[in-house]
């Protein structure tokens, strides 16, 4: 199935689980308020951009046999997340978050110098869910709430990319059951995982919660080796150590600034 038509099923059904959800739990009154706030729709309208780019390039990525790059770029976003805080929020950054974050500009520059081009997926993904990140800070929403909105306003753009690939290739109904059920799949684990995490992030300490940042882009490497039998070339892991790198400053950073909290 191309990427775009697995990005529009991926949104029509998360945006359904999404919403059966809140009618389950009796929440449809609180979430219908949202609307009333002009601030927070255009901000889950730009989130909601900023996700579906981020869905589409990864999707895409996965398709073309580009999951360690992928991978790459999940291993940077907390990174990139950090320098945009700096940039845009005025956080302070201690000495090892800095140092983080320098380490993954140089380790973009060095893919460049070796491999004579810019990791674009990498960069791509980095970028679309750290700004993504960024734009959801400003939102006082409930994840829940947020996940279903953002899919909400995707939701005509990707009912019409069905409707015209219908049209013109007829694909849409041409499916097995198997491959439907793999697409309506699609959408609940693309809504559990973000509402298992966001829920259980309010719960856990700075530290866990860094490492659990982590698990994810590691899972994609080993996937990428072991399963899809993707190889990279040495200058790649070159630039894998550098990222790695700046993740064990990262999260000792994270480390040193719980510490010093407890202690306060």
């Amino acid at each position: 199935v191309p990427a775009l038509e697995v990005l529009s099923f991926r949104i029509v059904f998360a945006c359904l689980f999404s919403f059966i959800l809140i009618a389950y739990f009796g929440e449809l009154r609180s979430f219908l308020e949202h609307f009333k706030s002009k601030s927070t729709v255009i901000l889950t309208m730009l989130s909601s951009l900023l996700i579906t780019i981020n869905w589409f390039v990864f999707i895409w990525a996965v398709g073309a046999g580009m999951v360690i790059e992928s991978s790459l770029g999940y291993f940077m976003t907390p990174l990139v997340s950090l320098l945009l805080g700096a940039v845009f929020l005025k956080e302070q950054l201690s000495r090892y978050q800095m140092i983080a974050g320098l380490l993954a500009v140089l380790a973009v520059v060095v893919e460049l110098v070796l491999l004579g081009k810019i990791p674009w997926v990498s960069v791509a993904l980095a970028l679309s869910f750290g700004m993504y990140g960024l734009v959801r800070k400003q939102q006082k929403i409930e994840s829940l709430h947020g996940l279903t909105i953002e899919t909400l306003w995707a939701l005509p753009v990707a009912v019409c990319v069905l409707i015209y690939t219908q049209k013109t290739t007829g694909s849409v109904t041409s499916f097995s059951a198997s491959t439907y059920g793999l697409l309506a799949f699609s959408g609940i684990v693309t809504a559990v995982p973000l509402l298992l995490f966001a829920s259980s992030v309010r719960k856990l300490n700075l530290v866990v919660a860094g490492f659990l940042m982590y698990l994810n882009p590691t899972m994609q490497f080993f996937t990428a080796i072991f399963i899809f039998g993707e190889t990279a070339p040495l200058q790649r892991f070159i630039t894998f150590g550098i990222v790695w790198l700046a993740m064990l400053f990262f999260i000792y950073g994270m480390v040193k600034t719980y510490r010093g909290r407890s202690r306060a």
